[in-house]
């Protein structure tokens, strides 16, 4: 008789021990699922910037990577509660590749809005900000004022930048008249290319100049090569791109209404350069 109730014991004690078992395993995945759930509305966006723009996306003396499209990016970012945004640095060259190719998901660098880009690629509908761009020359040469005056001389420019479209689309009209030279360094290589007679000119934003030439060794010149807005960079046909694209349209008017855009670009480039002046 002891027997039969020590095994009947031993029994409800088997059973009560695997009734928990399988009540933890089961909360366990309901917590699962909800911490996933929560995970979930979170999107992660990986925006692409560089390091070789001086006061737009540069890395300071302490190491910080910063700047006007750098704090931007992070301010929005922060009124997004519905994004999660990494920014990572590469050559400027190497960011429409890698928007293309999927490694990054949109590009903040001062990228200016023009037909051949739009061809390509989508740009968000609010811009952050306006730029006219301009021949830059050594303080001491009178000589070069348009276009036409850099035929035979050699132009310095970044590749992919819409400095260069300008030149490469006056070279297809004029016979390869200007001898167009890639930059391979960072824009604080411009000063000294100039000032040595290594190139006769560049082409810049007219808020850049005393960006890269703070001793003022150079100066523009000229009438205006063309100016547009500057926005940033998505990949074509991708309906989460738009929906992103959308979102931070929503947040770059909040900025403009309430002057944190334009204490951005007063903070970082010496003047409000985010609307059409």
């Amino acid at each position: 008789m002891k027997k039969i109730r020590l095994l009947a014991i031993l029994i409800v004690l088997a059973v009560g021990i695997s009734g928990c078992q399988a009540g933890t395993k089961s909360e366990v995945a309901v917590t699962g699922n909800s911490a996933g759930s929560a995970e979930a509305k979170i999107n992660k966006v990986v925006v692409g910037t560089g390091t070789g723009f001086p006061k737009v996306c540069f890395v300071d003396e302490n190491g910080k990577l910063t700047g006007f499209d750098v704090e931007l990016v992070r301010e929005i970012d922060n009124r997004l509660p519905e994004y999660e945004f990494d920014i990572q640095t590469q050559e400027f060259s190497n960011l429409l590749l890698s928007l293309e190719t999927k490694k990054i998901d949109f590009i903040a660098h001062q990228m200016e809005k023009n037909p051949e880009r739009t061809e390509k690629y989508l740009f968000n509908k609010e811009p952050y900000a306006h730029w006219r761009n301009k021949i830059i020359v050594a303080k001491d040469n009178d000589k070069i004022h348009s276009l036409d005056d850099l035929k035979g001389k050699k132009v310095l420019t970044g590749a992919t930048s819409a400095e260069a479209q300008i030149l490469e689309n006056y070279n297809k009209e004029n016979n390869n008249a200007i001898e167009i030279v890639y930059q391979s360094g960072t824009a604080n290589d411009t000063v000294h290319q100039i000032t040595t007679g290594r190139v006769d000119a560049t082409l810049g934003a007219d808020f850049s100049l005393p960006l890269i030439d703070p001793q003022g060794k150079l100066k523009t010149t000229g009438e205006d090569l063309s100016e547009a807005d500057i926005l940033f960079v998505f990949r074509k046909n991708d309906p989460e791109e738009q929906k992103l694209a959308d979102a931070i349209d929503a947040v770059i008017k909040e900025l403009k209404a309430d002057g944190t855009l334009g204490k951005l670009s007063k903070e970082w480039l010496g003047s409000d350069f985010t609307s059409d002046r």
